[in-house]
C-alpha cells in the first residue's frame, strides 16, 4: 500500500503497476540522455544523430508526460471511485448496523416481554400453588378436625357401650330381667320372619300357662309354642372355670339347668289337641347354643326325645322361615277356589283378547289392501300427468283416440 497525501494506492493495482513501469522507462530515458550528453564530448559526429535521437526521445518523453497526466487522471478517478465506494460501503454498513441495532432492540424488547410474561405466569403459578397448598392445608385441618370429632364420638360410643355392657351384665345377673331380654330378642326375630297375624306373643293356653310365643301353624302339626330360656349362671360358671374339675362341675350344672328347662317346656306347652306335638326352646345366645351342641350333645338328644327342639337366634330365624313357607302353602290351599275362579276369569279375558286381536288384524289387512290400491291409482295418475306434461299422446289407448279432436279437417278420401 502506497500513501500519497490523502490518497492510498495498492501495489497490486494494474494502474499503479503501469505508472511504475512508465516511471522506470522515464528514468531509463533520462539515464540514456545523460549518457548521450557525456558521449557528445567524445564524438562530435555522433552529436547530430544523438540530437535527433534526443528530439525523438523528447517527443517520447512528452508522450510519456501526457500518459503520466492521463495516468494521474485515472488514478484520481480511481481514488474518487474508491472514496465513493468507501462512503457507500460505510453508509451500507451504517444502515445494516442500524437495522441490526433495531433488530437487537426488538429482540431485547421481545425477550423482556417474554421474561415479564414468564415471570407473571410463574408468580401466578406460585400464587396458585400457595393457594392450593393453603386450601389443602385447610382441607387437611378440616379433615383432621372431623376425624378428631369422629374419634370423640367413637370414644363417647365406647363409653356408652361400656355403660350398656354394664347394664347388660346387670340385666343378665337378674333372672327376671334375663327372661325379659330373651323375650324381647325372640319378639324381634319373630316379627321380622312371620306375618303379624300368624303368631301371638304371651299367649295363655287352656292349662293357664302363658307361652312367650305361639305360632299358628295349620294342622298338622298345629300351633307350636316357642319359649325363651337363658341358663346364664351355669354358662357363666363354665366360662369362668380355670381347672378341669371346675369345668366338669360347670358342665354338669349347665346340663342340669337345660334338662330342667326341657322338662318344663314339655310339660307346660305340649297339649294334645291344642298345640303341636312338640315345642321350641329359644336360647338367646349363640355361645350357649354352640357350647351345648359341642360339649353336651346328650342333652340335645334328650330334648329331641322330649319333643323339645333347641334353637339359637340364627337357627330360630331359619326355622321361622320354614314355618312361613308352611303358612304360605296353607293359605294358598285355602285360597285355591278363589285362585281357580280368577284363573277362569283370566282365561275368558285371554280368549276375548285373542278375538279382538283377530278383528284388529282383519282391519289392518283391509287397510293395507286399500293403501295398496291407493298407491296403484296414484302411480297411474302420475304416469298420465307425466305424459300430459311432455305432450306424449302416442301411448294412448286405441279406444281413447276417438275422443281426440283433430287439429285440421280431414279429407273425404282419407
Amino acid at each position: 500500500m502506497i500513501e500519497i497525501g490523502t490518497y492510498s494506492f495498492a501495489l497490486d493495482d494494474p494502474r499503479v503497476i503501469a505508472a511504475g513501469i512508465g516511471a522506470a522507462l522515464l528514468l531509463i530515458l533520462f539515464a540514456l540522455l545523460i549518457m548521450a550528453v557525456r558521449a557528445a564530448g567524445r564524438s562530435a559526429r555522433v552529436t547530430e544523430p544523438l540530437a535527433r535521437q534526443m528530439a525523438v526521445l523528447g517527443g517520447h518523453v512528452q508522450q510519456l508526460g501526457a500518459g503520466q497526466e492521463q495516468l494521474r487522471g485515472g488514478l484520481q478517478t480511481v481514488s474518487d471511485t474508491q472514496a465513493n465506494g468507501q462512503s457507500q460501503i460505510i453508509q451500507s454498513m451504517e444502515t445494516r448496523l442500524n437495522a441490526v441495532q433495531m433488530q437487537m432492540q426488538e429482540k431485547l424488547a421481545d425477550n423482556a416481554t417474554r421474561s415479564a410474561r414468564a415471570l407473571a405466569e410463574m408468580q401466578e403459578r406460585i400464587g396458585q400453588t400457595l393457594s392450593g397448598s393453603s386450601k389443602q392445608t385447610t382441607t387437611s385441618l378440616t379433615q383432621l378436625q372431623e376425624r378428631l370429632a369422629a374419634i370423640d364420638r367413637a370414644q363417647d360410643n365406647i363409653t356408652k357401650l361400656s355403660g350398656d355392657v354394664l347394664s347388660l351384665q346387670d340385666i343378665l345377673s337378674n333372672k327376671q330381667r334375663r327372661g325379659m331380654f330373651g323375650e324381647i330378642q325372640l319378639t324381634d326375630i319373630v316379627s321380622k320372619a312371620l306375618p303379624s297375624d300368624s303368631y301371638a306373643m304371651q299367649h295363655t293356653l287352656s292349662n293357664g300357662k302363658r307361652a312367650d310365643c305361639l305360632v299358628h301353624l295349620p294342622n298338622p302339626p298345629g300351633p307350636i309354642v316357642i319359649d325363651a330360656k337363658f341358663p346364664f349362671e351355669a354358662f357363666e360358671a363354665l366360662a369362668a372355670a380355670e381347672t378341669k374339675e371346675d369345668q366338669a362341675r360347670a358342665l354338669r350344672a349347665l346340663a342340669q339347668s337345660v334338662r330342667v328347662h326341657i322338662k318344663a317346656i314339655s310339660a307346660k306347652y305340649i297339649i294334645e289337641g291344642e298345640t303341636a306335638d312338640g315345642a321350641i326352646m329359644f336360647l338367646p345366645s349363640e355361645a350357649v347354643y354352640a357350647e351345648l351342641h359341642s360339649r353336651l350333645p346328650e342333652v340335645v338328644r334328650e330334648g329331641f326325645a322330649a319333643r323339645v327342639w333347641i334353637v339359637s337366634p340364627t337357627t330360630c330365624m331359619a326355622t321361622l322361615n320354614t314355618m312361613r313357607a308352611i303358612l304360605k302353602d296353607a293359605r294358598m290351599r285355602e285360597q285355591a277356589g278363589a285362585i281357580r275362579k280368577e284363573l277362569g276369569l283370566l282365561h275368558s279375558d285371554v280368549e276375548r283378547l285373542v278375538s279382538r286381536v283377530g278383528n284388529l288384524d282383519r282391519h289392518f289387512g283391509q287397510a293395507r289392501k286399500d293403501v295398496e290400491e291407493i298407491m296403484i291409482s296414484g302411480e297411474k295418475a302420475a304416469k298420465r300427468a307425466g305424459r300430459l306434461h311432455d305432450f306424449d299422446f302416442e301411448e294412448l289407448a286405441p279406444e281413447d283416440t276417438a275422443q281426440v279432436v283433430p287439429l285440421a279437417p280431414q279429407s273425404k278420401g282419407s
